[in-house]
């Protein structure tokens, strides 16, 4: 490690591709799960040496990139990737999550692993050397986390159970995949499942123990949490809002919520009364799933409509389709509801949305397209699929993890659907006001719990009294946010900002204001935090109106 000595004239494209380069021996699994070449025979170092290591270096590019030459668009992402690992890192946050699928480090690795395509030697032998390096891996977790900060206890107890169900089946192992199988089943018998094993066993002797109550699970309780949670929040959102800010935002848009669901509501159930809609929403056995079957057809089906209307929207469409798929088991009963990953660039894997058909009887029908629009068409397949794609762009934009650009549009893009004319009818709009007061209630709810000192209850019943959600998904939800402080505020902050700039557009282009180049513009500058599309955006309206 260790970036380039400081020259009199660096060019930002070349500060870019270090960037990566980092990224990627930071997270040797993001270059496998993409399909380029990398260490395909390496886990993430996960120990506290490393990360002030990558520290360092993460510090120096930012720096460097700041006096660099070359195009300030992307000068905007390195500086701001460079500065939001430093946040990430001074947040601790693989010191507590234990349990979330998206930020825990073991879970992380067991759940990457599968969705890596096997597709030559390499890579083969990579998976088995990656195999074999999972014990020094939890070995290094388990150092991490034997001290403070503390997770809450309801995810200590998450966690053993995702340990003791993936123990308990190993016939059904995800990680039974690979051509040589008897060494994958001896390294899987021997190496992999007596780590895991310890691992569970220390959540449960030591971490649980001394835990969080319940009743005191957000980041404010942990030594320096504040200040750390702070940091969470610029690195999800790109911005400079405080959690009071967005508490307060979030309140607002939920009362606003309400007339939408009112003017639906006496329409569909012939009522105004919010409670009597919520009621109707959660309750009534005609609005479930009957098999998991039938929840990923609705899903297809609402795909293909997207894509018949979506040259109407957009000058530039992907090439490929985007895929159905329901949520791995192993991850299905306390994961979230649905998801999407990006299609490799070697083309050796598609761009999969995976839906939650857990107990799907208990899911909900009406936020089907929502959820599909918004992790499909016109949302993340679109805006992923398309990033890839630019190939006159340094990788880094292609590819940055960049949550208030990614989710903003994936929201923006379920209410698009509803221009687009691809709601069924007003149950599917009331869905879509559904997936509008998940995403409003996070606001609420991820700084309620962590800059507020709200309880899990506390949490719950917000989400109960203001939201139309499952039972089932508001637990999920909450122990998410718990789990993976300050990534649920990116959707909607991006959101609004997308929302902000296109109504500035239209406001200065008039007539000329033009839906498909917006959203060329919007996609087709690579993955930008927020104030970098401010930028760019305003770019493109000062040359139309000159």
């Amino acid at each position: 490690m260790g970036g380039l000595s400081m020259r009199e004239f660096e060019m930002i494209d070349d500060l870019a591709g270090e960037l990566t380069a980092l990224d990627f021996e930071r997270d040797p699994l993001r270059a496998s799960l993409l399909g380029l070449p990398g260490a395909h025979d390496k886990l993430p170092d996960p120990s506290a040496a490393a990360e002030q290591r990558f520290r360092a270096c993460y510090l120096d590019l930012a720096e460097r990139a700041e006096r660099a030459e070359g195009d300030p668009v992307t000068r905007g992402v390195v500086v701001g990737q460079a500065r939001a690992v430093i946040d990430l890192l001074d947040s601790r946050l693989p010191e507590f999550a234990v349990s979330d699928a998206f930020a825990a480090p073991v879970q992380v690795v067991l759940l990457t692993l599968p969705s890596i395509t096997l597709d030559d030697a390499e890579r083969a032998r990579g998976f088995l050397a990656r195999l074999a390096a999972i014990p020094s891996f939890v070995d290094a977790v388990i150092e991490r986390q034997r001290g403070e900060p503390a997770p809450p206890d309801f995810l200590v107890d998450a966690a053993i159970t995702y340990f003791d169900r993936h123990l308990g089946d190993p016939a059904n192992d995800p990680l039974r995949l690979g051509p040589d199988e008897a060494e994958r089943d001896r390294l899987l018998a021997e190496v992999v499942r007596p780590a895991i094993a310890r691992y569970r066993d220390f959540l449960a002797t030591e971490v649980k123990p001394r835990a969080l109550p319940s009743d005191r699970p957000g980041m404010c309780w942990q030594p320096g949490g504040a200040e750390r949670y702070d940091m969470l929040i610029r690195a999800h959102t790109t911005t400079s809002r405080d959690a009071r800010e967005l508490h307060e935002t979030g309140l607002g848009l939920i009362k606003a919520l309400a007339a939408e669901y009112r003017e639906l509501g006496s329409r569909v159930f012939a009522t105004t009364g919010l409670a009597e809609i919520f009621d109707r929403l959660r309750t009534d056995p005609a609005l479930r799933w009957e098999s998991a079957e039938e929840l990923l057809d609705s899903a297809r089906a609402a795909i293909r409509n997207a894509e018949a209307v979506a040259p109407q929207w957009f000058l530039t469409l992907p090439e490929q389709k985007c895929e159905v798929r329901p949520v791995p088991p192993a991850e299905a009963e306390v994961g979230t509801i649905a998801y999407y990953v990006e299609p490799a660039l070697d083309g050796s894997r598609p761009g999969v949305y995976y839906a939650n058909t857990f107990r799907a009887e208990e899911r909900f029908r009406q936020t089907s397209e929502a959820i599909a629009f918004h992790e499909a068409v016109p949302g993340h397949h679109f805006q992923l699929s398309l990033a890839l794609g630019l190939a006159e762009l340094p990788l880094l934009r292609r590819i940055a993890e960049i949550n208030a650009y990614t989710e903003g549009w994936g929201l923006y893009a379920e209410r698009l659907a509803d221009e687009m004319g691809l709601y069924s009818g007003d149950l599917a709009r009331l869905g879509m006001l559904a997936q509008d007061s998940m995403r409003a209630g996070r606001l609420v709810v991820d700084t309620g719990l962590h800059a507020l000192g709200w309880s899990r209850q506390q949490a719950v019943d917000f989400l109960r009294e203001n939201t139309p959600m499952a039972p089932l998904e508001i637990e999920a939800e909450v122990d998410r946010y718990a789990g993976c402080p300050g990534q649920a505020l990116s959707y909607m902050v991006g959101r609004l900002e997308i929302q902000r700039l296109r109504a500035e557009a239209e406001r200065a282009l008039g007539d000329a204001f033009d839906i498909r180049e917006f959203h060329d513009v919007v996609l087709g500058n690579g993955i930008v935090p927020l104030s970098v599309l401010d930028a760019v955006v305003g770019d493109w309206v000062h040359r139309r109106v000159g």
